[in-house]
C-alpha cells in the first residue's frame, strides 16, 4: 500500500523530497489528483499530495497580478477573479470528467505543471505565457525561485518556463505568482453550417487571419454538435464556430463585418448570445463533446493540415472528432480494442500521418496498460531525448520525481 506525505509548508516539501532523494525513493507528485491519468502510469511507493500547500498569498487586481499555493483549487481560484471581473486569460480546461474524476477538481499548480490552455490560446497563448513567477523544490530537495510579480523581472534562465508543462518530473511547485486580466463583458459566437469540411476550415483559417480579434475558432462535425447542451445541438449538420469577446459595441460591429467577411464561403451565419455563448466553449474547453468511453488523443499540427489528416486517418479506424484552434489541435476518439480498435489506441496510424514535421501526438485518455505501453508523448528524436535526460538530471539526479511520467526511464 502506498504511503501518502502530505507537506503543508514549502520547507516540509522540500525536507521530504531530501529525505526521499538519500533513500532513492520514488514519489508520485499530486495535486488533488485529477489528472493522475493523463501521463504514463507512475508506480512508486509513496505520493506526494500537495492539498496542504493551499491559498491564494498575493491579490492585487489593480495591478493584474496574484500568487497561489500549488495546491490551491482552481475553483477557488476562478471565483475569486470573477468577483473583480478577472479572469484566467488562457482559460484552463478541467479535464476531471474527461478523465473519469469529478469536474472542479484541479489545481493551479496542476494547470501549470501540465501547461494547459483552453480555445482562447489562440490569442492569449499556453499557460506558460502568463506564469509570472515560481517557487519549487527541486529533487535534490532544494528549494528555487523563479521569476517575480511583473515580466520585467525575468531575467537570466527562465525556469518558469522551463518547470511549466513538465509534469512534475523536474521539480514539485509549491508557488506560483501569474498575471490575470480582465474578463470581457460581452461574448458572441458566430455560428457557420452547411460548409464542406475544407472550406469550414478554410473559413476559420479567414477569420483568424482578420483584423476582428477573433478569441475561439473550432469546428464541429455533427456528431459532436448534437451532444451539445446548447442550440448548437439542433443544427443537424457540421458547426463552425467563431469567439468575438470585448464591449458591446466592438462585439456587434465585429460580428457584422466578420459574417460580410465570411459571407462569399457560403452556408449559414448565425448568433449566440453571451450565456450560450460562455456554454459552448466550455463544452468545446473541456472536450465534452465527444464519447467518454473511447481511447482519446490530443493532435497538435498546422491548420492547413487539418482537413488531409482527417482524410488520411478516417478510412483507418472508426473516429469521432472535434477541431480547435482553426483546425491547430485536432481531438480524435478511437475505439479501444474491446470495441474493435487497434490494439495500440491507434498510436502507429496517427503518428505515421503526422511524420516528419507535420504535428505531434498525445495520448490522453487511455487505460493504464495502453499508457504503460505505447508513448504517451511524442516520441523524441535523438539528440533531443538527450537533452531531456540531461536536464532530468539537473533538477533530479536520482529520478524520483514522478519517474517515467512523460517518457520511459527519464
Amino acid at each position: 500500500m502506498s504511503e501518502n506525505l502530505r507537506p503543508t509548508t514549502p520547507q516540509e516539501l522540500k525536507e521530504l523530497i531530501a529525505a526521499a532523494a538519500a533513500e532513492q525513493t520514488a514519489l508520485e507528485i499530486l495535486g488533488a489528483g485529477s489528472k493522475r491519468a493523463l501521463g504514463r502510469p507512475v508506480e512508486v511507493a509513496r505520493r506526494l499530495h500537495l492539498g496542504g500547500l493551499a491559498g491564494v498569498s498575493l491579490y492585487e487586481p489593480a495591478e493584474l497580478v496574484m500568487a497561489a499555493q500549488a495546491g490551491t483549487p482552481l475553483v477557488e481560484i476562478e471565483e475569486r477573479l470573477a468577483a473583480s471581473q478577472l479572469q484566467l486569460d488562457f482559460e484552463p480546461p478541467d479535464y476531471g470528467l474527461l478523465l473519469g474524476g469529478r469536474a472542479g477538481g484541479g489545481t493551479i499548480g496542476g494547470a501549470f505543471a501540465c501547461n494547459l490552455a483552453g480555445p482562447r490560446r489562440i490569442k492569449a497563448g499556453a499557460a506558460r505565457d502568463h506564469l509570472l513567477g515560481v517557487q519549487a523544490a527541486t529533487g535534490r530537495g532544494e528549494l528555487i525561485k523563479s521569476g517575480g510579480r511583473v515580466v520585467k523581472n525575468v531575467t537570466g534562465y527562465d525556469l518558469c518556463k522551463l518547470l511549466t508543462g513538465s509534469f512534475g518530473t523536474l521539480a514539485v511547485m509549491s508557488e506560483v505568482t501569474f498575471k490575470v486580466l480582465p474578463a470581457p463583458p460581452e461574448t458572441c459566437t458566430l455560428l457557420l453550417s452547411g460548409l464542406p469540411r475544407e472550406r469550414a476550415f478554410a473559413a476559420l483559417r479567414r477569420a483568424l487571419g482578420s483584423p476582428f480579434d477573433v478569441a475561439g475558432a473550432a469546428h464541429l462535425p455533427a456528431a459532436a454538435a448534437a451532444r451539445s447542451a446548447t442550440v448548437v445541438a439542433t443544427a443537424g449538420a457540421d458547426v463552425s464556430a467563431l469567439r468575438l469577446e470585448g464591449l458591446a459595441p466592438s462585439v456587434r460591429y465585429r460580428a457584422e463585418a466578420l459574417t460580410r467577411l465570411l459571407a462569399p464561403e457560403g452556408g449559414a451565419v448565425e448568433q449566440l448570445d453571451t450565456g450560450s455563448s460562455l456554454a459552448l466553449w466550455r463544452e468545446i474547453r473541456d472536450v465534452a463533446l465527444l464519447p467518454g468511453e473511447l481511447t482519446l488523443w490530443r493532435v497538435s499540427s498546422a491548420p492547413r493540415a487539418a482537413a488531409e489528416l482527417l482524410d488520411a486517418l478516417e478510412p483507418r479506424f472508426e473516429l469521432a472528432w472535434l477541431a480547435d484552434w482553426a483546425g491547430g489541435l485536432l481531438w480524435l476518439a478511437v475505439p479501444d480494442e474491446a470495441r474493435g480498435g487497434p490494439a495500440d489506441g491507434g498510436a502507429a496510424v496517427i503518428r505515421a500521418a503526422l511524420a516528419g514535421p507535420r504535428g505531434h501526438a498525445t495520448l490522453i485518455r487511455g487505460s493504464p496498460a495502453l499508457r504503460a505501453a505505447v508513448p504517451v508523448f511524442q516520441p523524441q528524436e535523438a539528440a533531443l531525448a538527450r537533452l531531456t535526460a540531461r536536464v532530468k538530471e539537473s533538477f533530479d539526479p536520482r529520478r524520483i520525481l514522478n519517474p517515467g511520467r512523460m517518457y520511459a526511464g527519464v
